[in-house]
């Protein structure tokens, strides 16, 4: 079963929310989810970006109101 960690990088401008991103990806156990919102609407390719490169799965990508909530599943 896993777990859901929640990242709020909401008002924060590119490029902070992939570095928190990243460094909140390494602490938690693979197969886990990281649950980012964001408000940059810039953060859309970001993350899509940074889920090709890095290997980690985009679970979902949606917008609710404004804020863009990004659920990524640490692969490794």
């Amino acid at each position: 079963m896993s777990t859901t960690t929640l990242l709020d990088v909401k008002g924060l401008g590119c490029p902070l929310p992939i570095l928190k991103a990243k460094k909140a990806i390494k602490d938690i156990a693979i197969n886990d989810i990281l649950e980012v919102h964001a408000t940059d609407p810039g953060s859309v390719k970001d993350f899509e970006a940074f889920c090709r490169q890095t290997g980690h799965e985009l679970v979902q990508s949606i917008e609710e109101g404004g804020v863009y909530k990004y659920h990524i599943k640490r692969t490794s």
